[in-house]
């Protein structure tokens, strides 16, 4: 059945229209930097936010008004299957993601649980093939349920983390049949919420330990997605080991892991670990571990993951211009991990929250483009940095400088002229550009 009767195929109509249910700036077939829009941005739908949100809060009920609602257990289940390959259709987006425990309710045993698993997999499988909608990554929910308490790959109790293990080998197989491009471990509960009580040493080898168990049956089945790891500081538990993308890959490279996963970064994360998107970005890409992303942004009033839909342009901008630097996102896309507000209940709001943010990624996208073509950004850091190139700068860089060799230099008591990073201009300089595309 139909569960968007009332909306048809969202098209790009361009910036003149005054259709809120028309693309202003995503054109999927617009070429820019050689690459269509399509190509570069990758979106994804997040089924958790989009078919299962209820719109509910610390305060109060869900608000969300679903007219797949009128089910419950497997009916419910198979009805949002339904209704998410209609809105993939009908926004043209080419991917969506999942927690396992998104698409399908726990039973009583983990054998039901499975079962109920299996019975929706195949219902997913279908709709892909029909559609030629493709799964981004799927991931493992082990952090709502009570068993979750204290964590799963570094649960206290081994029992748990056991638990963990098969759930995380039933999520790989089942990424395996849907030919899902990447896998994401987020660690939800993988954390501490005081060091009174946590041997944080057996924790961390633990989740090292988990993290390869995970590599090898990957191996052994022959599921060649990209793993990716997605950091976030905080929410739920006080500290979480994944804290952001320089703790991450502190982490993995201590544990030799570092060629084996990359890291699927979200904006509202970066802004709870005291930084900006593109800050995460530029840290994973100069560290070759830039893997994927999770669109969404932050309340900068509220202290807490809000996950709202991107609609600052300033910051889509910085975030394609180090996405198009690094040479693109790869196996990964720019998933929107995003809810619509609790005063946003209307069904149809699921649609103009997406067109929104895939209108502000575009123009993001856009900008970037014009920003790189015009070397706006490269000539000002060139500059900045032009001493490096000649001199006792370029000896540094070259590795050819001593302490010894330095000390002779600054002997000469040449005078150091400093120049100003004018800061404020270039972000006026962005300013324009941005509304110039």
């Amino acid at each position: 059945m139909a569960y968007f009767d009332n909306v048809g195929k969202i098209q790009f109509e361009g910036k003149g229209s005054d259709n809120p249910f028309a693309f202003k700036h995503y054109n999927p077939q617009e070429v820019v930097l050689g690459k269509t829009m399509e190509e570069h941005l990758r979106f994804a739908v997040a089924y958790w936010h989009t078919f299962t949100g209820e719109g509910s809060d610390p305060f109060g009920v869900g608000t969300a008004v679903r007219n797949w609602d009128r089910y419950s257990g497997m009916d419910l289940a198979k009805a949002r299957v339904e209704a998410n390959f209609e809105f993939l259709d009908k926004i043209n987006i080419p991917y969506y993601c999942f927690h396992d425990r998104d698409i399908a309710p726990e039973g009583e045993t983990l054998q039901e649980t499975n079962k109920n698993l299996d019975v929706i997999v195949s219902m997913l499988k279908d709709n892909m093939a029909s559609s030629g909608k493709k799964l981004l990554w799927n991931t493992a929910n082990m952090f709502t349920n009570p068993r979750f308490v204290f964590g799963a790959a570094t649960a206290v109790n081994a029992d748990v983390y056991a638990y963990a293990a098969a759930q995380v080998k039933k999520g790989l197989e089942v990424g395996k049949e849907l030919g899902a491009e990447n896998y994401v471990f987020w660690g939800g509960r993988e954390g501490y919420e005081t060091l009174l009580n946590t041997d944080m040493a057996l924790e961390l080898d633990n989740l090292a330990r988990f993290f390869q168990m995970a590599l090898a049956y990957a191996k052994e089945i022959g599921f060649d997605a990209q793993f990716l790891i997605e950091p976030k500081p905080k929410e739920p538990t006080k500290h979480q080991y994944d804290f952001d993308a320089a703790t991450t890959i502190a982490f993995l490279q201590k544990y030799g892991l570092a060629d084996k996963f990359k890291l699927n970064l979200e904006a509202n994360h970066a802004t709870l670990a005291g930084h900006t998107f593109e800050h995460e970005i530029r840290v994973a890409a100069i560290n070759g571990m830039l893997g994927s992303l999770d669109a969404n942004q932050g309340d900068l009033l509220l202290g807490w993951d809000t996950d709202e839909f991107p609609t600052d342009l300033y910051s889509t901008t910085l975030t394609m211009f180090e996405i198009v630097k690094a040479g693109g996102i790869g196996r990964g896309g720019i998933n929107f991990d995003a809810k619509v507000r609790r005063g946003s209940f209307e069904q149809d709001d699921l649609f103009l929250a997406h067109i929104a943010g895939m209108d502000t990624y575009a123009w993001g996208l856009k900008a970037a483009a014009k920003l790189i073509e015009e070397r706006v950004l490269d000539s000002i850091v060139e500059d900045r940095y032009r001493t490096f190139r000649e001199g006792i700068g370029a000896d540094i860089v070259s590795g050819k400088a001593t302490l010894a060799s330095l000390e002779q230099y600054a002997l000469q008591n040449n005078p150091i002229k400093n120049q100003s990073g004018r800061q404020e201009r270039i972000k006026l300089m962005i300013n324009e550009i941005i509304y110039s595309v």
